[in-house]
This record gives C-alpha cells, structure tokens and sequence, in this order.
C-alpha cells in the first residue's frame, strides 16, 4: 500500500442508518404494487436495484418510518440473509429500505464509487468472515460492519481508480455477456434438439402411459433422527440429488430397508419430484438411499421401453406439476399418466439415445468452456479489485 494512503474503519467516514424496526415498521401484507418502493435483500444487485418482485408502500406507511429511508447516491448492504449483498441507489430519489439492510452514505472522504468497489471485494468478503456470527444463516451488525477496515488513498487516487475500475469491469460484463449467451445457446441447441425427437414419432412407434410400462417407485422414509452428518451410506435428499450428500444413514438400516422396501435397480433413472421437477440421475448401484416422496422412478423391466431411452425422454417431458407458493409437486398419480412414445424396435431406440447421447456429450463439453469462461472473469474481477485496494493498480495491469 502506497504511504499517503490511510487504513480507516467505515465508521469513521460513512454514516449508518438501519431500517425502521418500531411499531411502524410494515409487514410485507401491508404492502402494495404501487407507491413508494420499499426494497429488501433480493433487490439489490452490484448493477443497482432490480425491480422484479418489488414490494411498494403507501405514502402514509412511508411517513410514518423515523429512518431507513433511501436517496440518491446511498448504498445498500445486507445485513442477514444473503450477507454482503449491496446496490448503489441509483434514479430514486425516495424509498425505504427492510430491516435486514442499512444505509450506508459515504462522506466527503470516500467517493460512493470507491466505497461501492470495497464491498464487492474479497478484502470485504474478508471482513464478513471475520465479523459475521458464524450461523447456519449468518449475520452482521451495523455495529461490526462500521469496524470494517478499508485502504483509503486521497480523492483523486480514488477517481483515478474508479475510472480504471469502471473500464474494466465494463469490458468484463460485456465479455460475460457474451459467454453467457454462448452458454445457453449450447443448452438451446441440444433441447430443440431432444424435443424434435420425441414431437415426431415414427410409424412404428407406440404411445404409452409412464404407468403402463413400470410402477412408481421410491424408498422407505428415513427420519432426520435416522441420519448423521458422516456415516456409511450416503442419503440423498432433494436438495443434494445428483450433488454431493450431506447426511448418511447406517449400514444396518440400509441394509434392511433395502431388503424389505423398494429400492431402484442398477439402471433405473432416478427423478426428483419437488422443488425443480425432472432432475434425473441413473442410479449405478452403488451404494446409496434416496428421501421418499421426493426422488421417485418407475420401475421399469425394460421389456418396453431402454432406460436410456427413458432418461432422454424425461428430458423432454412437460411434466404435469401442481405448483404451490413456493414449490411444485409432481404427485405420482401425475407421473403415470404421462404419456410417453417410443419406437417398439429396440434397435431404433438404441439408434435415438446414441445420437442424443452424442449431441449431450458435445452440449456438455460446450457448457463446461463457457462457464470456465465465466469462472475465469470473476476471478480476473476479484484479481483486479485485489490490486486497487492494494495501490497497485494501474491502466497497464
């Protein structure tokens, strides 16, 4: 760090104001589609505030808060939650904020830019780490965040920065722009793909309920008492399907479950039946169990249909969920009366997932390019702020 630059604590060049918690504070009931914007966590973004899902209040709500209402130029930063989170305030000049956010307002010490910048640093993600409560959801105090340490150098070094910042992270967002649509183009190709293959069945194809080719399936419940964190046998649940697991259950019990309950043959296609419906995993056999309800399969004989016909045609599917509020559901009484069309020649059904196994392959090997791609900006991103912070950035570098 250059020797004219200063370590400060945010508290002593940004002044703090936390969201209206008092009798006055709104409940999200209360709040409405139009008025005043009242903006939580999943409004902010590093680009300014996103306005998909913004909740308004009432002017009455509105002056009736004591604090916690925005201007232009004020950052927000998130507290609980999704912790670090942040957005300049930019093109409002009045709203109010939740109360797991605070204002921060830079002074005449620190441009808001700059400021902006430290916190989408690792030298911040640094400090979050250091101060947060250490929680299964973690959280930080107004109080510990104006403890925060940042590298402060004169004005014009900030503004010197800031213009290099703003350069180059332009030329990233554009360069991630485009590995981004490169990405999903990938993904495109291949689906128009799959999805041309099973709109046009052939003439010798026969048409079929899920339920008439195998019975759905699923394991025997294991309660949360029944799981450890480190075990034996590894115990998928709907959030670690096709991950890695988080819980494990023990030899013994997977051992008698398996033999008196259903359990899926090496082969089967596994799929999960909330949250993100039609996820699907081939089951190779090792061992495992899998949360009932949740991951399902037909158990299927293979006297009709290829499993590796089948896992394309999930692919495809359009699955007949009911959506709740939060989640969809696909009840199993759904998942048999999906109707599904195959060739009767096994051979043609060998042809079909050799081709479409060829095309995932190619996708796959595309997917994995662009998103190293985009890996590797973020890493540049951080690179780069690494060096502001460390006085050694310049147009060069």
């Amino acid at each position: 760090m250059k020797k004219e630059w200063k370590i400060k604590q945010l508290g002593e060049i940004c002044v703090f104001e936390n969201g209206d918690r008092g009798k006055n504070y709104p409940s999200r009931s209360k709040l409405g589609n139009s008025g005043i914007p009242f903006i939580n966590a999943g409004n902010l973004s590093e680009r300014g505030i996103t306005y998909d899902g913004l909740k308004y209040m009432s002017n009455k709500q509105y002056d009736l808060l004591s604090q916690g209402k925005i201007k232009e130029g004020d950052i927000l930063f998130c507290l609980r939650g999704s912790l670090g989170k942040f957005s300049i305030v930019k093109g409002l000049n009045e709203g109010a904020i939740a109360s797991s956010l605070v204002i921060v307002r830079a002074s005449n010490l620190i441009l808001k830019e700059y400021l902006a910048a430290y916190f989408g640093s690792q030298l911040c993600r640094d400090m979050i780490n250091k101060y947060s409560n250490g929680a299964a959801q973690p959280n930080l105090s107004a109080r510990s965040l104006k403890e925060f340490e940042i590298p402060l150098p004169p004005i014009p070094e900030q503004k010197r920065i800031v213009a290099i910042l703003d350069k180059a992270f332009a030329a990233i967002d554009r360069a991630k722009a485009n590995a981004e649509k490169n990405l999903a183009n990938a993904r495109e190709l291949f689906e128009s793909y799959l999805n041309k293959i099973f709109a046009n069945p052939g003439e010798d194809w026969e048409e079929k309920k899920l339920g008439e080719i195998g019975k759905v399936s699923m394991c025997k419940r294991v309660f949360k008492e029944q799981t450890t964190t480190q075990g034996d046998i590894p115990f998928y649940k709907i959030g670690t399907f096709g991950k890695k697991p988080n819980a494990y259950i023990s030899n013994k019990l997977y051992s008698e479950f398996r033999k008196k309950f259903s359990f899926p043959k090496k082969g089967d296609v596994l799929l999960s039946a909330s949250g993100t419906i039609g996820r699907r995993v081939i089951y190779n056999g090792e061992p495992a169990y899998f949360q009932d309800s949740n991951i399902v399969w037909i158990n299927n004989d293979e006297k009709q249909v290829l499993n590796d016909y089948l896992y394309h045609f999930y692919g495809a599917c359009n699955w007949n969920s009911t959506k709740g509020a939060t989640i969809s559901r696909l009840y199993n009484d759904n998942l048999r009366q999906i109707e599904i069309a195959f060739p009767k020649s096994f051979e043609e059904q060998k042809n079909i997932t050799f081709h479409l196994d060829k095309m995932l392959a190619k996708s796959k090997k595309l997917e994995t390019i662009y998103q190293q791609k985009l890996d590797d900006l973020e890493e540049l991103k951080k690179s780069i702020l690494q060096k502001a912070f460390n006085g050694q950035l310049t147009i060069d570098n």
